[in-house]
């Protein structure tokens, strides 16, 4: 098996080969070194462990973490994930191992470990109520929960009957992550199999569901070489990670950061002031962020400047043309969008060149994805005609594990998002197949008319959904955050959005309030907003 790996590996081509070798993330190694790299993968197979394993080969001095506690080189990161996983070996089944953690050492270590272990990781919302979590918990089968001190009494809730551990402490006195890490010497580990990490879905329209991977070198180097191509990011320069490490796009660049050696910059709590004075301190040339996180660092963007900022990789939700155009208005051409999702993985990637050429872009397929507008019946549709998207050739979801799957037509997944292509092969999100509403026979897109609003002067924040109408069936509704001191009215909005799009698109209601609630990744709780 691992020979075909090999052997697809080669197949990429000199394309890809130039790529990797223009990134310059990849130098010289004597031949005896690289073959003391495979030993990793041989041992643990395609898992985070092995990432951190290969690196603690090759960078062993590197600045692996920053966060609060102060920083750890790549060895040191390396020593204290074998000596967790040495000290949870003999307390572990085949159960999984939940992590319930903000963002710093412990959640990394955690993830390192378990996965050293052949167990499953399951990445948990720290938004997560009580009962949720009791949900989860107990559909994907989690023996040891890893979790901060300040979810004690969340996980007291769940009714959670299996192992825990403190990973960030401050207030208790229970067992820690560090107590088992200085009271265990690493010892050599050979798991069974290899495990998986489980992303847990947003659960803004239901129960939320982890999705499975199947995870090889193949599928993996794809990814990897488009990430290379249009994301300039340098090995072993310092990246900030904003968004929660549970979420798809904040794991992502964990792996990314890890494997390219580049010292990884965490904090629990999302402070746009404190990441652009650490972005200054740590001279950091990347920056992970979703969309609402950018629009909170433009408010303060005054305070500091950012030579260093070479990367801006934005992701997880809508990034409206508006947000693109002020963030690089400011900041420059480093604006990176890419959408995926947690099922299928990063789909596409747009450069700063195609945000510039095409506001509102996700950007064009990774390297050898395939990606399909198709409508209802499962045809194919041209450029600039709306359907769902179907991907296929990327990271292969293999179903929840709770149980069933995403639609697939002809070997290509459904998205459950819909879109469509220009004729350059651009990629533009129109919303989710769900939040689609026919208001008096009509297709509204909320998105659109949510993009349009966000682009007025005297609007800060702006939701737009569907609800129910007795008259058309659905009409819209928008809730909208005035900027401050901002007198705009009701009608002055409904008449700029009839001014620009089509009299059946604009809202009913407008209702003015004071912000939107939102999950830890920038989504809308548009339920709670609809209560």
């Amino acid at each position: 098996m691992l020979l075909d790996q090999v052997r697809s590996v080669a197949s990429l081509g000199a394309r890809a080969a130039r790529a990797v070798r223009d990134a310059g993330v990849v130098q010289p190694m004597r031949p005896d070194r690289a073959a003391r790299l495979l030993f990793p993968y041989v041992r643990f197979g395609p898992v985070p462990a092995t990432i951190g394993a290969m690196s603690a080969l090759r960078f062993p001095d590197r600045t692996a973490l920053i966060d609060e506690r102060g920083a750890l080189s790549y060895a040191e990161l390396e020593e204290r994930a074998a000596a967790l996983a040495a000290a949870l070996e003999n307390r572990l089944d085949d159960g999984r191992v939940g992590v319930l953690c903000r963002n710093h050492r412990g959640f990394v270590e955690t993830v390192l470990a378990a996965s050293r272990l052949g167990n499953d990781v399951v990445l948990l919302n720290t938004d997560f109520s009580g009962t949720q979590l009791g949900q989860v918990v107990k559909s994907e089968n989690i023996e040891l929960l890893v979790h901060d001190d300040e979810f004690v009494q969340t996980v007291d809730e769940s009714k959670f009957a299996g192992d825990r551990i403190i990973a960030w402490c401050e207030n208790t006195n229970g067992e820690t992550i560090d107590g088992l890490i200085a009271s265990t010497e690493p010892a050599p580990i050979k798991p069974h199999k290899a495990g998986s990490v489980i992303v847990m879905t947003s659960g803004t329209t239901g129960t939320p569901k982890g999705a499975r991977h199947d995870l090889t070198v193949s599928s993996l180097l794809p990814v990897a070489l488009s990430h290379l191509m249009r994301v300039p990011v340098r090995s072993g320069a310092p990246i900030v990670v904003a968004p929660p490490l549970f979420h798809i796009l904040g794991f992502a660049y964990t792996t990314v950061g890890l494997g390219m050696g580049m010292p990884l910059i965490l904090s629990r709590r999302f402070d746009p002031r404190r990441t652009l004075e650490t972005i200054v301190d740590c001279e950091a040339e990347t920056l992970v962020a979703v969309p609402v996180m950018l629009q909170r660092i433009l408010d303060v963007h005054d305070a500091l400047r950012t030579p260093s900022l070479r990367v801006v990789v934005c992701g997880g939700s809508a990034l409206h043309p508006h947000l693109s155009d002020a963030f690089m208005d400011v900041f420059g051409d480093v604006l990176i969008n890419v959408y995926g999702a947690t099922e299928t993985g990063w789909a596409t990637i747009a450069t700063p060149e195609d945000l510039r050429d095409a506001p509102g872009t996700v950007g064009k397929p990774s390297f050898r994805l395939t990606i399909k507008i198709l409508d209802e019946d499962g045809r194919e549709l041209p450029p600039g005609a709306t359907g769902e998207i179907y991907t296929g050739g990327g990271l292969r979801f293999a179903g929840y594990t709770g149980g069933g799957a995403k639609q697939v037509r002809d070997g290509l997944t459904g998205t459950g998002d819909l879109g469509h292509f220009d004729e350059a092969g651009r990629l533009f999100i129109d919303g989710r197949a769900d939040d689609m509403i026919v208001s008096g026979g009509e297709n509204v897109f909320p998105g659109e008319v949510e993009g349009l609003l966000g682009e007025h002067p005297d609007v800060a924040d702006v939701s737009v959904a569907g609800v129910d109408d007795d008259r058309f069936g659905r009409r819209l509704a928008a809730h909208v955050v005035r900027n401050e001191g901002a007198t705009v009215t009701e009608d002055d909005l409904k008449a700029y959005v009839k001014e620009h799009l089509a009299r059946y698109k604009v809202p009913r209601d407008v209702r003015f309030v004071r912000e939107l609630p939102r999950t830890s990744t920038g989504k809308v709780k548009r339920r709670t907003l609809d209560g």
